[in-house]
């Protein structure tokens, strides 16, 4: 589907246009990620600066996927995935034939896509339960957002804008989270064990002293 049916004006020129819809689906728009560098500094740039600069983290990698999925006919919709001893994650969620899927970039390599297969989005927060860990091998995923339609920041250039998309990720902070787990539940839990905790940090960027 033509996204420009669906009222869209991305500010975009039409080679980074282009560029966006040559990726044609989720599928592709992950591995355009994928082979994107993961970096680690402080920064919210939009999906321009992204592919410009062609590396990003969790945050900006959702940003991109969701201006990419928008270039190819689909919302632009982001969930947030909130953690306990743990930094939050961003991801951009897609629906076909009634099931959901996700896209998103990580520093952790069972945090990123997924197949839509999902019947709710609960499901497919839940999905990335037993990857999501923190460096103390604490199984730490505990509340998921409803979806946000990042059409709602247009007339701010989200996709376009050289300032930091920090209003995006202020907004995610406000809006009601769902919880994963039933009380108690967090306090019967059991750390990663060493291997799969190796596998997770699989190519795992780090900051260098």
């Amino acid at each position: 589907m033509n996204s420009d049916r669906l009222g869209f004006s991305p500010g975009f020129t039409r080679k980074e246009l282009r560029k966006l819809r040559s990726l044609k689906n989720p599928f592709g728009i992950q591995k355009f990620l994928d082979d994107m560098p993961y970096h680690l500094a402080d920064t919210g740039w939009s999906p321009r600066v992204v592919l410009r600069e062609n590396t990003s983290h969790c945050f900006e990698g959702a940003m991109f996927a969701a201006a990419a999925l928008r270039a190819n006919g689909y919302p632009p919709l982001v969930l947030d995935l909130e953690a306990e001893k743990d930094t939050d994650h961003v991801i951009a969620i897609y629906r076909q034939h009634g099931h959901w899927g996700a896209l998103a970039k990580s520093n952790y390599t069972g945090c990123r896509y997924r197949e839509p297969v999902y019947r709710t989005l609960r499901e497919l927060a839940l999905s990335y339960f037993e990857v999501y860990f923190n460096l103390r091998r604490e199984r730490s995923l505990r509340t998921f957002s409803r979806p946000v339609n990042l059409a709602r920041f247009d007339h701010l250039q989200w996709m376009t804008t050289e300032k930091p998309l920090w209003f995006v990720a202020e907004y995610l902070f406000t809006i009601r989270h769902f919880n994963l787990l039933r009380p108690g539940m967090s306090k019967r839990l059991h750390r990663v064990d060493l291997r799969s905790f190796q596998a997770g940090c699989l190519g795992r960027a780090e900051k260098t002293q």
